[in-house]
Parts: structure tokens; C-alpha cells; sequence
């Protein structure tokens, strides 16, 4: 006969006292694995705020034992990279700024690290991709429309210095008049040149107006603008006969320039740039397009 199979009673594991809704806490013991475990993460968390920078102080962390430290490591692979570029940066320096293409490894050092220059410092007004922000008053360094020249000397010489900024006194400067807002010109006189503006850069304009804002142009805007409206890079003074716009070039964008004028400033890069990077970025712009 088989044996009759014993039915095995559930062992009682003590509770808690916890009961929530009728259900009970039991008070079961966590694996000693685990426990052993989290007293291991204990100990290492210790030995590493020891060893390494941990623990905040008012100026800075404490330092560790091991003495190490990112930024030292940091510093010290930037230091490394420069030692290793020592060569190409001064004969960079040394070099024609229109050379810099006929040499292609210079050239293509100047062209890489341009680019980085470039999208570290420049991008935030000009794009990351050199197209600007129509009707902002950042300029796009793509087409070949240049307010103050497009050679590698005027670049270089803009991007050392900056425009109209007030902490290099050679930085570039013109400034234009505010026609309307300080009553050089009558409200009618502005919407005559205002009209003349747009005929003379292919736009619909009014034709009764825009003959009479010759004139006006000719008297008050030709000497900055030229006669056709095509501009002195000497000063800054765009050309008006094309359809390229810093700050629009409707009706209402061009009254606004007339009335109150306009005032772009670009930080001199002389005291943040090194002359190295000076000149490869000046390389990346020129390369984008629209150099000269």
C-alpha cells in the first residue's frame, strides 16, 4: 500500500504589527547577501570620499588623498594638444593670409579648427551653419554681400577688432544718422525715400513718391549709400539696390531704419581669440561662399 502523502503546515512568520486595509506586514529578514552588500556600498562610498574630491566646501571640494582631479586632467590634455599643434599654429601665424589655401595641410588645420572657433564664438549671431538671422541685424557670411569687405585682410581685420564696440579703439565705425527721430527729415520725406529705396531694389514701390524720394536720397543718403544705392564698405553702408537685407527690407523694416537708424556693435575677438585662431577662423569664413 502506498504511504498516505503528509500535508506539510505552513510555517507562521511573525509580523510586524503593520496591518494596512487587512493586509499584514510580515517581518522577514532581508538575505544576508544583500545586507552584506549594502554594508559593502557603505564602506566603498566612504573610501571613495576619502580618496577622491568629495565633499563641498565654501570655495571649493575637499581634494582626496589621491590628489586627482578632472580639471588638471583636462588642463593637462589641452596642453598636450597645443604642444602637438605648436608647429602648424606658428607657421599659421607666419603666413600670407592669402597663402593659407596654397599650403594644403596648413590649410586644412585652418579649416578644422576654424570651424570649432567658429561654432564656439560666432555661431550665437551668425548660425551654426555662417546663414545669420535675416531681419535681425546678424549678417549672413554665406552670400557675397559684405558690409565691410570680403577679403581675408578685411575679414581678419573685422573678426581682430569687432565693430562699433566700445573696447577696441580700432574697432570699425560709421554710424548712421536717425533721420526721423531726431527731425533731419519730415514724415513725407521719409516716405518718399523710404519708396525709393524699394524701386531701386526691384520691389513694389509707389512711382509718384519714389521720384521724389530721389532727390531726397540724392541730398541726405547718396554720400554713405552711393547714387545707385550700391554702397561704401569704407563706412559699412549697405548696398540698397540688391536683395539681400540685414534688418528687412520691407516697408515697414526700412521706415524703421530711416526713423531711428541702426546700430550693429560685433565684439572685438583680440583679447579672447589667440592670432592663431584669429586667423583660421578667418579662413572658415572666407571659405563658407561669399569670400573675396
Amino acid at each position: 500500500m502506498c504511504a498516505k502523502p503528509v500535508k506539510k503546515q505552513p510555517q507562521q512568520v511573525e509580523t510586524t504589527g503593520h496591518q494596512w486595509d487587512g493586509i499584514e506586514e510580515y517581518n522577514n529578514p532581508m538575505p544576508r547577501w544583500w545586507v552584506w552588500t549594502f554594508y559593502a556600498t557603505i564602506v566603498w562610498g566612504v573610501a571613495y570620499s576619502v580618496a577622491y574630491p568629495a565633499w563641498p566646501l565654501l570655495r571649493e571640494a575637499t581634494p582626496g588623498l589621491l590628489g586627482a582631479s578632472t580639471r588638471a586632467d583636462v588642463a593637462a590634455e589641452i596642453a598636450a594638444v597645443d604642444a602637438a599643434n605648436a608647429a602648424v599654429k606658428a607657421q599659421l601665424v607666419a603666413a600670407d593670409l592669402n597663402a593659407i589655401g596654397a599650403d594644403p595641410g596648413l590649410a586644412t588645420f585652418a579649416e578644422n579648427a576654424g570651424a570649432a572657433i567658429f561654432r564656439t564664438n560666432c555661431a550665437t549671431c551668425h548660425g551654426s551653419g555662417a546663414a545669420g538671422f535675416e531681419g535681425k541685424g546678424y549678417p549672413n557670411l554665406l552670400d557675397d554681400d559684405w558690409l565691410w569687405g570680403g577679403t581675408m585682410e578685411d575679414i581678419h581685420l573685422t573678426i581682430t577688432h569687432g565693430i562699433r564696440n566700445t573696447t577696441d579703439p580700432d574697432a570699425r565705425y560709421s554710424e548712421m544718422p536717425r533721420f526721423g527721430a531726431d527731425e533731419l527729415l519730415d514724415e513725407d520725406q521719409i516716405g518718399q525715400v523710404v519708396e525709393h529705396v524699394l524701386a531701386i531694389s526691384g520691389q513694389e514701390h509707389d512711382a509718384a513718391l519714389a521720384a521724389a524720394g530721389a532727390t531726397v536720397f540724392a541730398e541726405n543718403c547718396a554720400s554713405c549709400h552711393m547714387d545707385d544705392g550700391s554702397g561704401d564698405r569704407s563706412l559699412g553702408a549697405p548696398k540698397l539696390s540688391d536683395a539681400i537685407w540685414l534688418y528687412g527690407g520691407s516697408r515697414a523694416a526700412i521706415t524703421e531704419t530711416v526713423v531711428n537708424a541702426r546700430f550693429g556693435v560685433m565684439p572685438d575677438w583680440n583679447e579672447r581669440l589667440t592670432e592663431d585662431e584669429i586667423r583660421a577662423v578667418s579662413f572658415y569664413v572666407h571659405g563658407r561662399g561669399g569670400g573675396e
